[in-house]
């Protein structure tokens, strides 16, 4: 791997069970993620996903591209629009830096409503 290339895209059909699974998995139990008359209470369409559901899927994102021996040492995020059941999250990712053990990854993920999530990953092989 070498800065500037780019990993494959990924596509993420988001469904009610991956939202609400990804919410108790992570002990998140905020109503608004599987309750979706308190989503809705809250101004939401719908229930949404949690940042430690969308933490996990960028992380898998990563590491499936790397092979079975990466390690994620590092992942910071920032999440935009809200994902709801019914999306698509496609994930992209550029190598921004690379020394041949190491590696630095920029990941966005997009939906129809707009960016979901951008990230910085440091991965090691």
């Amino acid at each position: 791997m070498r800065a500037g290339d780019r990993l494959p895209p990924l596509e993420i059909a988001v469904t009610r069970t991956l939202i609400v699974a990804g919410a108790l998995a992570s002990r998140d139990y905020q109503d608004v993620h599987h309750d979706p008359e308190a989503a809705r209470r809250g101004g939401a369409p719908d229930v949404f996903m949690n940042i430690l559901t969308t933490n996990g899927l960028v992380g898998r994102y990563v590491t499936d591209h790397f092979g079975p021996t990466a390690v994620l040492r590092r992942l910071a995020l920032r999440l935009g629009a809200p994902c709801h059941p019914g999306d698509t999250l496609r994930l992209t990712g550029t190598v921004e830096e690379s020394d041949g053990g190491t590696a630095v990854v920029r990941v966005t993920g997009d939906l129809r409503l707009g960016r979901h999530v951008t990230a910085t990953a440091e991965v090691t092989w």
